[in-house]
């Protein structure tokens, strides 16, 4: 596997797609091609505009960078991200068609925030297809930084959005194929993965983050997930939860995360990587250290099971770093040219 630590597209090899969707926006105003010196000062690094996690993270980048790229700002950039594979029905990991929960409800959870503490979301949310916009209402609507359940659809239908079914048949059939063992079993990294589950199967980290950062060096993410598939009723995970799913910090960094969820709650993981990136660490060396530290506290609890990190600083520079190989991230740079590439991991 080849490793992703400062990550550069002239100099990280492995990648696995290059001139993707992002490739054939041109690049305006408010994102311009830059390069820097990595924090430890050995080796530069490709300033970037948009990442986020895994292989369909870079349709999602190719939405985030037209949008900045039109005179859009950091928080419709990363809405506009999330969107893409909130809308696609052959994502079972999120929004339409996502796997629903072991009674056959799917739920949607979502977070959106800046790096001027502007924060929104919602989890458990039904009947409504993106989730990150209903979460940026909550932002810029309410007092509140989280609406749950029957609230957050009640206020979303409230805001003008649509009522819609997520349970597409696809969706429908698999649950029905899981119901005749309901054995629930995490699957690593099965957002690259087929999407159709075998008798027995069931995803158990479904995500997308993304982060953008404009020449300013400002900064926004969003997260936005269907949460595991044939998970309890109820259940919420990383994703909706600032400083878990994603954290965002003027002037620090901007950090989200995918995999087993309740593993990334347990140590506030996308706080804890941006509080190593105040204290002076890299975005690499920051997933390393948070990611050591979940080996240290869980020990054997961890086996089989993905926790990754992706981070970016306010100068473009981006890490990645996951527990198991196998996952991958989008990178989009100033000049909109996009790679999915293969992050590093301390595993096997």
């Amino acid at each position: 596997m080849a490793a992703a630590g400062v990550s550069s597209l002239a100099g990280v090899t492995g990648s696995m797609a290059t001139a993707g969707p992002g490739g054939s926006v041109s690049p305006g105003a408010a994102v311009t091609p830059a390069a820097g010196r990595s924090s430890t000062g050995k080796q530069p690094f490709t300033r970037y505009a948009v990442v986020s996690t895994w292989d369909f993270g870079a349709a999602a980048n190719a939405a985030a960078f037209a949008r900045l790229t039109s005179g859009g700002s950091l928080l419709d950039a990363v809405e506009a991200g999330a969107r893409v594979p909130e809308a696609d029905p052959q994502n079972h990991s999120v929004g339409l068609g996502g796997y629903p929960d072991r009674d056959g409800h799917v739920t949607l959870d979502a977070i959106i925030m800046d790096d001027r503490g502007n924060l929104g979301a919602v989890a458990a949310l039904e009947d409504v297809v993106h989730a990150v916009s209903v979460a940026r209402k909550v932002m810029e609507k309410t007092p509140h930084t989280l609406l749950v359940g029957a609230g957050a659809t009640q206020f979303a239908l409230e805001q003008g959005f649509t009522r819609e079914k997520l349970l597409t048949p696809q969706s429908e059939a698999a649950w029905k194929e899981w119901l005749k063992q309901s054995r629930y079993q995490p699957q690593a990294n099965i957002e690259n993965r087929n999407q159709y589950l075998q008798p027995g199967s069931a995803g158990n980290h479904d995500t997308i983050g993304i982060l953008a950062c404009d020449t300013a060096g400002r900064l926004a993410g969003a997260c936005t997930t269907s949460g595991m598939a044939f998970k309890l009723r109820g259940r919420v995970g990383d994703s909706p939860q600032c400083g878990a799913g994603l954290f965002v910090e003027a002037g620090v960094g901007a950090a989200t995360s995918t995999g087993v969820g309740e593993e990334v709650t347990r140590i506030c993981g996308t706080a804890r990587v941006v509080a190593s990136m105040r204290a002076g660490m890299s975005p690499t060396e920051a997933c390393r250290e948070a990611l050591q530290h979940l080996i240290r506290l869980r020990g054997d609890a961890l086996r089989g099971e993905q926790v990754g990190f992706l981070a970016l600083s306010p100068a473009g520079e981006v890490g990645a770093l996951a527990l198991l190989p196998g996952f991958t991230y989008a990178v989009t740079d100033g000049s909109g040219k996009t790679s999915v590439l293969p992050a590093d991991h301390l595993q096997t």
